[in-house]
C-alpha cells in the first residue's frame, strides 16, 4: 500500500473546488490579525483550532467569516493565496481552480480591488515559481439578494482578464439555483463562464435547476445526484464534471463517515468525478490528504485513483492541449507503479 500511497503524491493533480478564504491556517489568522490590529477571542493557535469545529453548513460558515474579517488589503489576500499555493506544490498540484467570495468582503468596507489584486498577483507569481497555473471563480452568496450580486458582478467586471468564471456558494438549503438565473444570464453575456454549488445538502432538483437555468458547465458537489435515476442518467451521458469533497461532506455531517461516502458509487456509475479540498483549514486535510484517505476507506483501485486525476484535468477550464499533456503525463507516471 506504501507504493499507492507513494503513486498518489506522484501523480499530477488538479484542484477545481477550493475556497481560497478556506485554506486561512489559525497561524496565519492570528499572524495577520496581529498585523492589522484585528481583536480576535483566541489568545493562541491551539485556541483557534479548537474553535474550528462545528456541526454543520451553518455553524462552519458562521466560524468562516469570523476568520475572514482579519483580511483586510491586499498583502493580506497574497499571503493568505500564496500559503496555499506553497503549500499544494509539495503535493504535486499543478493547476488550481480557486473560487473567491468578494460580498463576504466588500459588505465590510474591503474593496473589491484589494481582494482581487491580492489573489491575482499570488496566482500569477505560482506559474513561474511553482509551476502552478490558474483560474479564479468569482463565487455569489446565494444567502444575499439578486441586486448583490448584480452588484458583484458589476464590480468584476474591470478585472475580466483576471477572473475566468462566476458559481454560487454559501447556505444551500433554501436558496435554490433559479434565484440567480438573471445574474449568470449577464455573466455569461460578459464572457464569464459558469459553475455553481448544487446537491451537497440541497435536493438533486437544485442540480437540474443549476445547469438549466444556470447553465453551468459543472456542478460543485453533486453528491446528492444518485437520488435521482434520470439525472444520473443525463450527467453521465454529457459527463458534466462533479467537483466532490469527501473530507468536507464527512465534516458537514453529509455521511456520517468516509467509508458511507458515495464517490466510489459515482464513479461506478460513470460520473466525471473528481476529488478537492473544499475548506481545507477547517476541514482537516488539503488535497492530497482527501486522495489518501478515501483511498484507504474507499479502498480506491490504482486504476480509480488514476481516473481521478485525469478528471481533475478533464473537468478543468484549461485548452484541450493542455488536459492532454497532463493526462499523458498521469499515465506515465502511474506506468512506474
Amino acid at each position: 500500500m506504501a507504493n499507492v500511497d507513494e503513486l498518489i503524491q506522484a501523480l499530477p493533480k488538479a484542484e477545481l473546488h477550493l475556497h481560497i478564504e478556506g485554506t486561512l491556517e489559525p497561524e496565519l489568522m492570528l499572524e495577520i490579525a496581529a498585523r492589522n490590529h484585528i481583536p480576535l477571542k483566541f489568545r493562541s493557535v491551539k485556541e483557534a483550532r479548537a474553535a474550528y469545529q462545528f456541526e454543520d453548513l451553518q455553524t462552519f460558515l458562521d466560524i468562516y467569516y469570523t476568520g475572514a474579517r482579519v483580511l483586510q488589503n491586499a498583502q493580506d489576500f497574497h499571503d493568505l493565496t500564496w500559503a496555499y499555493l506553497t503549500r499544494v506544490h509539495a503535493e504535486n498540484v499543478r493547476h488550481v481552480e480557486i473560487f473567491f467570495d468578494p460580498q463576504t468582503h466588500t459588505d465590510r468596507g474591503i474593496a473589491f480591488e484589494s481582494v482581487v489584486t491580492g489573489i491575482h498577483t499570488a496566482l500569477e507569481a505560482a506559474g513561474p515559481q511553482l509551476g502552478i497555473s490558474s483560474r479564479l471563480i468569482l463565487c455569489f452568496l446565494r444567502h444575499l439578494s439578486e441586486e448583490q450580486a448584480f452588484h458583484a458582478l458589476e464590480q468584476a467586471l474591470p478585472y475580466k482578464d483576471w477572473i475566468t468564471a462566476v458559481g454560487l456558494d454559501s447556505s444551500e438549503n433554501g436558496y435554490p439555483p433559479k434565484r440567480f438565473a438573471r445574474v449568470f444570464q449577464k455573466a455569461r453575456e460578459e464572457g464569464f463562464l459558469a459553475v455553481a454549488h448544487a446537491g451537497e445538502e440541497g435536493p438533486p432538483d437544485y442540480i437540474r435547476e443549476a445547469l438549466e437555468q444556470l447553465q453551468v458547465q459543472r456542478i460543485d458537489h453533486g453528491v446528492r445526484c444518485l437520488e435521482d435515476a434520470s439525472l444520473v442518467e443525463y450527467l453521465v451521458a454529457e459527463q458534466i464534471p462533479l467537483t466532490v469533497c469527501p473530507l468536507s461532506n464527512v465534516k458537514l455531517r453529509v455521511f456520517d463517515t468516509l467509508e458511507q461516502h458515495n464517490l466510489k458509487q459515482l464513479l461506478d456509475s460513470g460520473l466525471c468525478v473528481t476529488i478537492n479540498s473544499d475548506d481545507p483549514a477547517y476541514f482537516g486535510g488539503y488535497l492530497e490528504q482527501n486522495y489518501l484517505e478515501c483511498r484507504r476507506a474507499l479502498n480506491l483501485s490504482v486504476d480509480e485513483l488514476v481516473v481521478l486525476a485525469e478528471n481533475s484535468f478533464r473537468s478543468s477550464f484549461l485548452s484541450a492541449g493542455d488536459k492532454a499533456g497532463y493526462i499523458g503525463e498521469i499515465r506515465e507516471t502511474a506506468a512506474r507503479y
